[in-house]
């Protein structure tokens, strides 16, 4: 049985439009995802959303709350604890420390707008409880409208964002040949104490709480559909046994970009993603998957 591996029946294409040379790559917005975390009796479980159908990016794949960087949120000086914005701009390896603002933003907005969990509090060593009444949905909704960016969000509330509760985890970029295209930081995170989760994405139609090693086996089984970076940080958390161990050891890890390549060889496309060859892929130049 095949796995769940995302593959869109375009790529072949693609591909052989950018070995011609008739295709140009476009450049990845950035972009950041948060692997959300809470114990249970059975090892840490991580929160996953599935994207609607509809959606022109990976419909139907299982994946973690993400989405773009918000130029708004480059320059304006929030209230911050944790590691300075220069350290986080030497972890996640950009060269300006408002870049780094922007991308931590996403990942903590992101998180509240698609799962209602928000990393910040009033102080620098709090979180906030409860996210669910009517004034923090309103807020919710004018952040996913971007009618209110993040930095705003949190000077209206006098909330401080929790750099500090997050875990640069890897990175990866979407192949060149790919239209849409994404620069996207993979943090961790833990559920703060008092907060849950709900399905409040307009881009999922389904959420769930399942353990890595649960989700994996789906994927194995050609149940779950996945996109490789999902998959891969899927297997890499299942070695934990606590959400915080997983915690502990993300700045131990590597956070080279990982971006996916494609070649012509003897009549096949093969595209592969260094480090990562279960993902490796041999395609007759006609299209279908060998």
């Amino acid at each position: 049985m095949a796995n769940g591996q995302w593959y869109p029946k375009e790529w072949p294409a693609l591909i052989r439009a950018l070995a011609e040379g008739t295709l140009t790559p476009v450049t990845p917005k950035r972009a950041a995802t948060v692997m959300l975390l809470k114990d249970t009796d059975t090892g840490p479980a991580v929160h996953m959303l599935r994207r609607r159908a509809s959606m022109a990016f990976a419909g139907g794949a299982y994946a973690y709350p993400g989405g773009g960087v918000d130029p708004r949120d480059v320059d304006h000086l929030i209230r911050w604890a944790g590691p300075t914005r220069a350290w986080w701009a030497d972890r996640l390896g950009v060269d300006e420390t408002t870049a780094a603002q922007a991308i931590v933003c996403a990942a903590v907005r992101e998180t509240y707008e698609e799962a209602g969990v928000l990393l910040a509090g009033p102080t620098p060593d709090s979180v906030v409880g409860d996210t669910t009444g009517d004034d923090w949905e309103a807020d919710r909704a004018a952040l996913v409208a971007r009618d209110l960016s993040f930095a705003e969000f949190l000077e209206r509330r006098g909330l401080v964002l929790r750099s500090d509760l997050l875990g640069a985890w890897t990175r990866w970029i979407t192949p060149e040949f790919e239209p849409r295209r994404y620069d996207t930081w993979f943090f961790v995170a833990a559920l703060p104490e008092g907060q849950r989760t709900r399905n409040v994405s307009g881009e999922a139609d389904r959420t769930v709480w399942t353990t890595p090693a649960d989700a994996a086996a789906s994927y194995d089984k050609g149940e779950l559909l996945m996109m490789p970076p999902t998959i891969a940080t899927l297997r890499q958390l299942s070695r934990y046994a606590m959400a915080a161990e997983a915690l502990a050891g993300a700045p131990g890890r590597d956070m080279t970009p990982v971006l996916a390549r494609a070649r012509i060889e003897d009549g096949e496309i093969v595209l592969s993603w260094p480090g990562h060859d279960e993902f490796t892929k041999h395609i007759p130049t006609g299209g279908a998957e060998a």
